[in-house]
């Protein structure tokens, strides 16, 4: 009956400020009767959230989610979607405020949009729009996020997670462990699968590549805080031992100032608790071993008056031996008897001596370290210097009871320790040592032949970097 004067409003939209300020507020108004104008009404509101005129386009933008009915729905979310690159913030503000509350509506129309803008979108438009769904779902009740809407998100994920830079795998990894239906053992295995795929843990690993070794980090970082006794971490596990233990010392990092074998190391001893029955463990206890042993020196040989003849004392490189000491008890809990049984007596005399020996300069660390704490409490702790000798003492400490271990016979694997950089979980009245927590986060990105978006660089190193800070400290050496 009006459509005329619905005309005349939607025609507004090409006048002055006064009358766009009214086709602002009226075209959404009356959109509902006048459904053969759908397409020509959502246009002009679509031009009015174009103005050059700021209140304009908020209030434009405002008045968006009435218009998202029935079919328009999905539409209005791809249009909301592509203003998230706004630069004025409450103009970005209210963008938010319309895509959740569409949300509401319907939440598979609106991922529907959303989803549109990550694959095909210009790229300031699929950043806002995977940060959105990363701060925004998490929001939202339970009666909007059921279980076919939690599928959706992981089907269209899985699409994006085909080529995506480092920091985008990161927010997605983000966005699906949140998910209620992955909290479960069969979706944290999906999530690890996931991140498998990423890894490209299938690939040959080329240890001179830095974006190669950079992304095998950062999504074993994704992958650590997913594994428990029920989801394993032998498929990794298996990677580290058989492709980059042997290649440690010739691997690359594109990470300014990264311990990147220490770092690599962290990773192992964090993954070893979880790994499951091994197809090749003997071989890789072997690999482990060998590494090992390259951290744990022979003491310096002596002259015939039994005077050092002259050799430096070797350092001992406590970091790296506690993460590789701790890999070694935890995977040799599953062949007990490899040191026994599959050593020749020459190669466990020489272990034997190595171990001694740096025992030996451990107890002499030991006890500067407790020497050097005596007394000190709450902010004479926090200094830098004092930091580094608690973290210092928790690695000894560490080194000391796994070696301890080793030295029964035959070998123990009966003692449990926190790893250095990690938080001590606090034990039950019947424990003695605290439970074990092997949890972390951090970063990745897939690439084939090279990754097909800007692959930019966004790995954090983990905490414990005082750990780092005493990997070439000889024993005699305070921090």
């Amino acid at each position: 009956q009006h459509k005329d004067a619905y005309q005349v409003i939607l025609d507004g939209v090409k006048g002055g400020a006064k009358e766009k300020r009214l086709a602002a507020q009226f075209i959404p108004k009356f959109f509902k009767h006048f459904p053969e104008l759908a397409d020509s009404a959502i246009n002009a509101q679509l031009d009015l959230c174009e103005d050059e005129d700021v209140s304009i386009r908020r209030q434009a933008i405002k008045e968006l989610p009435q218009f998202a009915t029935g079919d328009n729905l999905p539409r209005v979310a791809d249009i909301l979607t592509q203003l998230l690159q706004s630069d004025d913030s409450a103009e970005f503000n209210l963008v938010n405020n319309a895509l959740l509350s569409i949300f509401k509506m319907d939440a598979k129309g609106t991922l529907g949009g959303l989803f549109s803008q990550i694959l095909q979108g210009e790229d300031i438009v699929r950043e806002r729009a995977i940060k959105f769904l990363s701060t925004k779902l998490k929001t939202l009740p339970e009666e909007v996020m059921t279980k076919e809407v939690e599928e959706f998100i992981l089907t269209e994920s899985k699409k994006v997670l085909e080529d995506v830079t480092g920091e985008e795998f990161v927010l997605f990894m983000k966005i699906l462990s949140g998910l209620k239906s992955l909290q479960t053992v069969s979706g944290r295995q999906q999530l690890v699968e996931l991140v498998a795929e990423q890894a490209d843990l299938e690939q040959t690993f080329n240890p001179s590549d830095p974006d190669c070794v950079d992304r095998l980090l950062q999504c074993t970082r994704q992958a650590v805080p997913l594994f428990s006794k029920n989801v394993h971490s032998t498929k990794f596990v298996t990677y580290f031992c058989e492709h980059v233990l042997p290649n440690l010392s010739s691997l690359t990092t594109p990470v300014e100032g990264l311990d990147i074998q220490l770092e690599v190391l962290k990773l192992l001893a964090e993954m070893s608790s979880f790994c499951g029955d091994m197809e090749k463990l003997e071989s890789n206890l072997k690999k482990l071993f060998d590494k090992l042993l390259e951290y744990m020196p022979l003491p310096p040989e002596e002259a015939e008056n039994g005077e050092n003849t002259g050799n430096e004392e070797p350092k001992l490189q406590f970091s790296y031996v506690e993460c590789l000491l701790y890999s070694f008890h935890q995977l040799g809990r599953k062949l007990p008897d490899f040191l026994t049984a599959k050593l020749n007596a020459e190669k466990l005399k020489d272990f034997k001596i190595r171990l001694q020996y740096f025992a030996r300069g451990l107890q002499v660390y030991i006890r500067q370290l407790r020497l050097a704490l005596q007394g000190k409490t709450g902010e004479a702790l926090k200094t830098e210097e004092n930091k580094i000798k608690v973290v210092a003492l928790k690695i000894t400490n560490n080194i000391n009871v796994l070696i301890k271990d080793l030295f029964h016979i035959p070998p123990s694997y009966k003692s449990t320790v926190t790893l250095s950089w990690k938080p001590v979980q606090k034990a039950d009245a019947s424990q003695k040592r605290a439970s074990e927590d092997t949890t972390s986060s951090s970063p990745p990105k897939k690439a084939s032949a090279g990754p097909k978006r800007d692959a930019r660089q966004i790995y954090n190193p983990p905490s414990g970097k005082y750990s780092s800070n005493l990997s070439s400290f000889s024993y005699g050496k305070l921090g």
